[in-house]
């Protein structure tokens, strides 16, 4: 007799102590009574009836989720490898429960998939230098379709746009090309801006012929200053022209 009561009441026990669950505060507890949902439970200590309830545990921290490597091929026919990062967290534990089996693995293979749809309507030009659109519009359609799931998606990155050497040898003459072309431009147009102001300076010096003389006693100055072992003196045609003249009246 002592027995059975010792064993009825470690039985007793066990069950009040298996029925006491504790949630964090990071935590929900979708709860259900015979199989049919009964509402989410708060984090604190909670009593869940054994046999009768059961308790799914629901953690609503951000995910930090890695996408694997995509192959992708761009509208312009460039196949390169993408990989992203996408940070999600549940906003509704029951619909995470309720509507959606693994949740964590329907957000992967989603984000998968919107990775390559999305990428492959744009160029290989926008994927290396519109990334923040890019994120941008994967994060909104992301977003849309976990809704129903009680998941927010909260920011979407892509890490990684691996190329095979032959587009990378081909993108670094291209860029080669257009760093000569940049440089010759720029030379056109400094020769350019020398010779309008070289055109002002004539122009300057044709109607002042006081400055003429000046710019001519300073380029002899200039030209004695340097080591040079001949030096040509050149003669002003205002000097030169009265001599030619009293030489043909002669």
């Amino acid at each position: 007799m002592f027995s059975t009561v010792a064993v009825a009441g470690f039985i007793v026990l066990a069950l009040i102590f298996s029925s006491i669950k504790m949630l964090y505060e990071y935590e929900r507890g979708v709860i259900f009574t015979f199989g049919r949902f009964r509402g989410v439970k708060n984090p604190g200590i909670r009593l869940v009836l054994p046999v009768v309830q059961s308790m799914v545990r629901v953690d609503l921290r951000t995910v930090v989720m890695d996408v694997p490597p995509q192959d992708v091929i761009t509208r312009d026919n460039v196949s390169v490898k993408v990989n992203a990062v996408i940070y999600f967290r549940v906003v509704e534990p029951e619909k995470a429960i309720l509507q959606v089996m693994h949740f964590y693995e329907a957000t992967s293979q989603l984000a998968q998939t919107t990775l390559r749809s999305v990428l492959g309507q744009h160029e290989l030009d926008d994927l290396l230098m519109e990334r923040d659109k890019l994120n941008r519009d994967i994060q909104a359609i992301l977003d849309k379709h976990t809704d129903p799931w009680g998941i927010k998606v909260a920011n979407v990155e892509i890490k990684h746009v691996d190329l095979d050497e032959t587009m990378i040898r081909a993108m670094a003459r291209q860029a080669e090309a257009e760093r000569t072309r940049r440089a010759k431009i720029i030379h056109a147009e400094g020769e350019m801006q020398a010779s309008e102001k070289l055109l002002e300076a004539a122009e300057m010096l044709a109607k002042e012929p006081q400055a003429l003389q000046l710019r001519y006693l300073q380029t002899l100055v200039d030209v004695a200053g340097e080591k040079n072992s001949t030096i040509i003196f050149p003669l002003p045609m205002d000097l030169i022209t009265p001599l030619m003249k009293k030489l043909t009246k002669e």
